[in-house]
């Protein structure tokens, strides 16, 4: 009886040991995947891509991060595979507000905020509403609320799918103004900008990150507004264009609700100096601008703020 109760001692033993020696390979032992639930080429893939690079060395000599595009509803299809991942820190995922927590209040989507544990947020980009140069859409947005009032649904206006920045950005105009357009979702900033030199919509409704052709004053892309309160390269706001729209897309990450604190705490260190790393810095060209680093559990209370006003708002229109 001793002898099998020692051994039973060991065997536990062991197995302790061999969960711990798991738990502390981590990330070196296997590939981590970043999810983004947009196209190749728009703002949030651009920067998962750069920061899955910069962020690698800052986990372990063998970490490799792998950015995998899982496009549609908005995002919703990615947040659910995150959200139903196992929380081992080898599944990860690219969160895109205010989508992430307008989506589960308004369209019914198959998740809540709570099943993604935030990890930090690294970029606050301001939305602009851009036309192709030389186009014969309006150069300015009173004089697009003005042609839409005269004859409804006769602009078009691409954006990344319903409960993005862009398609809420419409909406409220569209509430605003007593206007209405047509709405054209894309799956992504990359397609929407195709979709305005193809001249098959006549605005994209985009941030600041996904058009750095705006800085060419002779590029294919010009912008008539930025739904912001500050003017980036004299850039109308359009507040003072008589249009009270204050929309940004907020991008960060996070992972799967019962996350360990130690991987939390590991990721969330190796962003914030990442973001601080010159190299990244020198590279992320068209998105130095908009960074904006924010713990994780700080984003969290500012989205459940935000979410709280869409549920106010859901509430009065019934």
């Amino acid at each position: 009886m001793k002898a099998n109760a020692f051994q039973r001692i060991l065997l536990a033993g062991a197995m302790a040991l061999a969960a711990g020696a798991a738990h502390a390979a981590w990330p070196d032992d296997r590939p981590i995947e970043l999810v983004v639930g947009f196209a190749p080429g728009g703002g949030t893939d651009v920067m998962a891509r750069l920061v899955a690079q910069h962020m690698e060395k800052r986990l372990g000599e063998k970490t490799r991060i792998i950015v995998i595009n899982k496009p549609g509803a908005g995002g919703e299809i990615a947040v659910r595979y995150v959200a139903a991942a196992k929380p081992d820190g080898y599944t990860l995922g690219m969160i895109n507000a205010p989508g992430f927590v307008y989506l589960p209040v308004s369209k019914g989507a198959k998740y809540k905020p709570e099943d993604i544990r935030l990890i930090a947020r690294l970029v606050d980009d301001p939305l602009l509403f851009i036309k192709r140069r030389g186009s014969n859409a309006p150069d300015d947005l009173p004089a697009l609320v003005k042609k839409l009032k005269q004859s409804p649904e006769s602009l078009s206006f691409g954006h990344s799918g319903d409960g993005t920045t862009g398609h809420l950005a419409l909406m409220d105009m569209e509430r605003s103004q007593s206007v209405r357009g047509t709405s054209v979702p894309f799956k992504g900033g990359g397609d929407i900008r195709l979709g305005i030199l193809g001249d098959h919509i006549d605005y994209g409704l985009i941030t600041v990150s996904e058009v750095p052709e705006l800085i060419d004053p002779k590029g294919p892309f010009e912008a008539i507004a930025i739904a912001s309160d500050k003017r980036h390269n004299a850039i109308p706001t359009a507040v003072e264009s008589g249009v009270a729209l204050r929309y940004s897309s907020e991008r960060g990450m996070g992972g799967p609700a019962t996350l360990p604190d130690a991987i939390r705490d590991k990721l969330e260190q190796a962003l914030q100096d990442t973001l601080k790393d010159p190299a990244f810095l020198a590279a992320s060209g068209r998105d130095s601008a908009v960074l904006a680093f924010q713990p994780g559990e700080e984003w969290r209370d500012s989205l459940a703020r935000q979410t709280r006003a869409f549920q106010q708002e859901a509430a009065a229109k019934k």
